[in-house]
């Protein structure tokens, strides 16, 4: 399931206050589901990456800045793609 671009627009509308509420909601729901261990906090890094996109005559490559996340899990480095979501 994909975020619905208006959903994402709404996201970097809120100001901090409602950030934190909408991260205590998110945080809730995946601890209710099972996907987040109640009082495991994982360090999230976020990076701002170029990318190539691997076309032959691409004369625009690198493309970006992209967003990705970056957290450990299970001893395993693992990543997410954000996307163009964060200004600079």
């Amino acid at each position: 399931m994909s975020l619905d671009r208006d959903l994402i627009e709404a996201v970097k509308e809120l100001d901090e206050h409602q950030l934190r509420r909408l991260l205590i909601l998110a945080r809730a729901r995946l601890e209710g589901s099972g996907a987040l261990i109640p009082g495991a906090e994982s360090e999230v890094s976020l990076r701002r990456q170029w990318v190539r996109c691997g076309k032959a005559g691409c004369t625009t490559c690198p493309h970006g800045p992209y967003w990705y996340a970056y957290w450990r899990e299970d001893g395993k480095r693992r990543s997410r793609y954000i996307g163009k979501l964060l200004e600079e």
